[in-house]
């Protein structure tokens, strides 16, 4: 069973805490704006109650007297405030003073109202609302500035109501309560549905999963989820892709080791029936040592070329390419086989002009060095071989002529494929393939045409540098 690294991400961790997380903030948000708003509310209902209490204490006063003269007078009983106590929780006082802060009713240990009337007070009334301590109690106070008239005087008085806050604290109490479990329970609710629909959403791609990890080791065959939602369908195609290639290289690989076994086998064998014969005699040395020398030739020359179809493949798969100019390569292939050319006493001709193309170097040079060394093979001494590179419609190509004998139809069909030589005793076979293998890798063509007058022409064209 596969173990999950700590450090990788949980796709239902993340689509959870990425829903659930700011609703989650916008519900707190919320709550503590509701609560505040609840408790403005409340606090402008109980101070409306402190406002008809200091009303009902103004309409008990008497003056006589007018103005700076006048004289107040108070009969509030206490039982006249019971009417305003909501409950046994909290407890009222009030204090009925001049405007310099002389008594005239009520509790003397009230401190006297020292503030301003608001320019723009709440209520049709000369009122101001503030905190205080009374009896080392906190309490809620309200200042009713209430004028006093009568027929034989008229003056200005000072009404303060105070109330404490438990009454207040225990509904504010009941208010954040009562929010918080609604809130919570909504919470609740909207994780239990998140849940249910990430487990839904993530469904599929646990259930890939599972099938991916049931196949076979070696079952790299395109994945079959026809039920997949849409946007499991980049990762489906491009693991099926993925899958396609690794089969393609399995396959090239299982290829490359029975082509090996099967085409190593013989010139081992005819080489082991060489030394054999030459320890018993049955040959001079010499002729011995050169049938001998010709085996192991052809065998190296497999050798090396498996390899080099072998390093097509590798490169396909891990392109390491840069842009150059195919000319310089050319060229320089050209000069490396030149020997060869001497030796057959052949008139060579090379017309060649810049053409960048972005590839491998090992690439581009395998790919001359095969179509040239093909050419010099099949040429007869003294004949003509000609190399032509030109940029043709976004192309580069590579014309290589000879003097040969050209090739029938029926072997053109088969010589591209490995080990499908023209002439066993002289090739393995693997020229051309790799040839084919290498424009394949680069976007290009290959192609062999006889000339009517005699000869081949191998044809290679692979794309400019942007052309790609």
């Amino acid at each position: 069973m596969p173990m999950t690294k700590p450090g990788n991400a949980s796709l239902r961790r993340t689509l959870l805490i990425g829903i659930l997380g700011p609703i989650a903030l916008f519900i707190v948000i919320n709550s503590v704006s509701l609560y505040r708003q609840s408790l403005v509310a409340a606090t402008i209902a109980y101070d409306r109650t402190l406002l008809a209490s200091a009303k009902t204490i103004g309409e008990q006063l008497d003056v006589v007297g007018f103005d700076e003269a006048a004289q107040l007078r108070a009969t509030v009983p206490y039982a006249a405030m019971e009417a305003f106590e909501a409950d046994t929780q909290s407890r009222m006082y009030y204090r009925v003073s001049t405007l310099d802060g002389t008594l005239i009713s009520g509790f003397d240990e009230l401190a006297p109202w020292r503030g301003q009337i608001p320019q723009r007070p709440p209520y049709a009334a000369l009122v101001d609302f503030y905190d205080g301590d009374f009896r080392e109690q906190p309490v809620r106070i309200a200042v009713l500035l209430q004028p006093v008239a009568s027929a034989n005087g008229r003056g200005m008085a000072v009404v303060q109501v105070a109330e404490t806050l438990e009454l207040r604290e225990t509904l504010a109490r009941k208010l954040l309560i009562d929010m918080l479990w609604r809130q919570l329970l909504l919470m609740g609710v909207v994780a239990g549905v998140t849940v249910m629909v990430v487990q839904r959403a993530t469904r599929p791609v646990r259930e890939l999963g599972q099938a991916i990890e049931a196949r076979e080791a070696d079952d790299l065959s395109p994945i079959d989820a026809p039920d997949a939602p849409r946007e499991l369908r980049p990762l489906i195609d491009a693991t099926t892709a993925v899958m396609g290639r690794l089969q393609g290289l399995l396959d090239h690989q299982k290829r490359f080791v029975r082509d090996s076994a099967h085409q190593l086998r013989t010139p081992l064998a005819v080489l082991k029936a060489q030394v054999q014969s030459a320890r018993r005699g049955d040959v001079p040395a010499e002729q011995a040592l050169t049938e001998i020398n010709a085996t192991v030739d052809r065998a190296t020359l497999l050798a090396n070329q498996m390899l080099s179809l072998a390093k097509v493949e590798q490169l396909r798969q891990r392109p390491e390419s840069v842009t150059l100019d195919f000319a310089q390569v050319l060229r320089g292939i050209a000069l490396d086989l030149s020997p060869l050319m001497a030796d057959k006493a052949l008139d060579v001709g090379i017309d060649t002009e810049a053409a960048p193309v972005h590839a491998h170097q090992w690439m581009l040079g395998e790919l001359a060095r095969n179509l040239i060394h093909n050419a010099i093979k099949h040429s007869p001494h003294g004949g003509q071989l000609a190399i032509d590179l030109r940029t043709q419609g976004g192309m580069a190509v590579l014309t290589v002529r000879d003097d040969g004998p050209g090739i029938s139809g029926e072997l053109r069909q088969r010589l591209f494929a490995p080990f499908a030589a023209g002439d066993v005793a002289k090739g393995s076979g693997l020229g051309l393939a790799i040839c084919k293998e290498i424009v394949m890798a680069l976007g290009g063509t290959l192609t062999l045409d006889n000339r009517p007058a005699g000869g081949l022409d191998a044809t290679a064209r692979l794309p400019l540098e942007g052309e790609q």
